[in-house]
């Protein structure tokens, strides 16, 4: 038997709107399964992305002349203690610190399998602040290539919880001992302000399971889970004038047309003071689709279908061959796909009433 460990790729995005820093809140950008240095290919890939849920189906051809075992990984991306306190979450505080934060489920060949789920702490160079979206986003894939310390057996030595509830974690610091903090604080794991320690970790919540690939065979691999989509309060302005820097930069991040403007002003509401300005609020769905490329050759078949969730929000992203099939939902279809850049979908809608 052959031995190979399977990966999905996910990031860290805590985005907001570029004005208002504290009036958004952060959230999850994800991705698809990876496997490297790999003979299996993938079939097919029926990717289906809304604002409230994520839902993948692989199917995956081993061409080797051997079974192959493994292990199925999908780590979520980093969560960062700073971040967390620091801005609102999509995430419900009381669901934070659940063993499933997201609510994933995964199936092989139509049947539930078993998932395992476990946490490790990080330090990453450069990690997200909490409420302050970057401009362009940047490259999902390439952050993932470079995870950060893992500090987990740190804090577990010093009785600190591997947990995404502040309190508790602040407590524990409270309470670890000078050698500890000093620790801590080499590794670029906490902040002292006044004595006291702050996190500056994040926690990866990991779901895995044993997996074989039969030589010769297909398998079908299928996974959901909770969106968890980034967001906050949006301004569109043309781009010109003081914000146009800005503007021009999502426009192009988003291939922003001139008809979507159009459709952005319409559906937003008018700025009373300044005609020049549409206010709203926004979400940013982003999707790591590179790691499909350590498979073997490219997706044989691949549809993405959007689902923009009402029927007077508009969705801008860029990609070729989109159709519109329904009041929310759009589809790509592809064949021997192989993908050169990562999803940015931005979905705009008007404040509710």
């Amino acid at each position: 038997m052959l031995s190979r460990i399977l990966k999905a790729t996910a990031l860290a995005a805590v985005l907001a709107a570029p004005t208002f820093a504290n009036d958004g809140f952060g959230g999850l950008t994800t991705g698809g399964l990876e496997f490297l240095s790999s003979p299996v290919r993938m079939v097919s890939e029926d990717l289906y992305l809304s604002l409230d849920k994520i839902k993948v189906s692989y199917v995956f051809r081993h061409d080797g002349d051997e079974d192959l075992d493994g292990e199925v990984i999908f780590p979520l991306p980093p969560i960062f203690l700073n971040g967390i306190q620091e801005s609102d979450f999509a995430i419900p505080q009381e669901k934070l610190d659940s063993e499933n934060i997201v609510g994933f489920t995964a199936t092989v060949d139509g049947k539930k399998v078993p998932v395992t789920t476990d946490r490790v702490a990080i330090v990453m160079p450069d990690e997200p602040e909490g409420g302050a979206r970057p401009t362009p986003t940047p490259d999902p894939a390439a952050g993932y290539q470079t995870p950060g310390t893992d500090i987990t057996a740190v804090l577990k030595k010093y009785k600190v919880p591997l947990s995404l509830d502040y309190d508790k974690v602040a407590a524990a610091l409270k309470a670890m001992p000078q050698a500890g903090k000093d620790e801590l604080l080499k590794l670029g794991a906490i902040e002292v302000i006044e004595g006291d320690a702050y996190p500056q970790w994040g926690i990866i919540e990991r779901y895995h399971w044993k997996q074989t690939f039969p030589h010769g065979k297909d398998v079908k691999i299928a996974h959901q889970y909770d969106a968890a989509v980034p967001g906050g309060i949006f301004q569109w302005r043309n781009p010109v004038g003081e914000d146009g820097e800005y503007a021009a930069a999502l426009a192009k991040e988003y291939c922003i047309d001139e008809g979507t403007q159009a459709a952005i002003k319409k559906a937003l509401r008018q700025d009373e003071g300044d005609k020049t300005y549409w206010t709203g609020s926004a979400y940013y769905l982003d999707y790591v689709l590179k790691t499909a490329n350590t498979w073997n050759g490219p997706i044989g078949t691949f549809k993405l279908t959007i689902d923009k969730g009402a029927p007077g929000n508009v969705i801008s992203l860029c990609v070729d061959g989109i159709k519109k099939t329904g009041p929310t939902t759009f589809v790509v279809e592809k064949r021997d796909f192989t993908p050169k850049d990562d999803l940015h979908i931005l979905v705009v809608q008007k404040f509710a009433d």
